[in-house]
């Protein structure tokens, strides 16, 4: 008969190596629904292309106030017959809110992957946070009509949200799994803090709207 620790210890085995691939399948496993291609220079792990979304949208949000005096006379000035000055730049308060909602399914996706996973993974997250911000690396670099054209014609990647979905959803199923101790002992890390500042300027997404800026190496 085996002994309860050895039985311990061989679901514990099988719990790992199922947590490890939460972070390290392939996105279509991740997530099945999601067909879009991948944004340029973006991870194609679930968990690095959910870093990657995290750095490339916290960058365009950081940008919210640099652009917003450009953008409002760009709606000023070419306005559609019969529409509002007001309800327009009211969409992008509704855009700024949901990109908030974005970063926080992002941030807590990473954060249940990193906890889940049985080996590090939190430096190829800042890694990733990292290039996803490069898309917008060369922002000042731009004309403030350019860089407002840019920033309002630039869209979150239809990958990103998915994914973050159904990672947060399986790293929290396999978590419990873990935690097969009394006092367990924090995970080293957490999601790479990232500060809320834009950086600059866009490169194409292949969500719409693409600068011309060449990728980041890698990818």
């Amino acid at each position: 008969m085996i002994s309860p620790l050895l039985f311990a210890l061989a679901l514990m085995a099988q719990d790992a190596e199922a947590a490890e691939a939460i972070a390290a399948a392939p996105p279509e496993a991740a997530a099945e629904t999601v067909e879009a291609a991948f944004p340029p220079g973006a991870p194609r792990d679930p968990y690095g292309l959910v870093a990657w979304c995290y750095g490339a949208l916290s960058a365009h949000k950081g940008l919210r106030d640099q652009v917003m005096p450009e953008v409002t006379r760009i709606e000023t000035t070419f306005r559609r017959p019969g529409s509002s000055l007001e309800d327009d730049l009211k969409v992008y308060d509704e855009l700024d809110e949901l990109s908030a909602e974005n970063l926080a399914l992002f941030s807590r996706a990473m954060e249940a992957a990193e906890k889940a996973s049985p080996r590090p993974i939190n430096a190829h997250g800042a890694d990733a946070i990292r290039r996803g911000r490069i898309t917008w690396s060369r922002a000042n670099d731009l004309p403030k009509a350019r860089l407002a054209q840019e920033w309002m014609s630039w869209t979150l990647p239809a990958r990103c949200e998915a994914t973050a979905t159904v990672l947060e959803q399986r790293a929290a199923l396999m978590g419990p799994a873990f935690d097969l101790t009394a006092e367990p002992g924090p995970v080293a890390g957490g999601a790479p803090a990232v500060d809320g500042d834009g950086g600059a300027a866009p490169q194409d997404t292949g969500a719409g709207g693409g600068a011309v800026v060449e990728p980041p190496p890698g990818g």
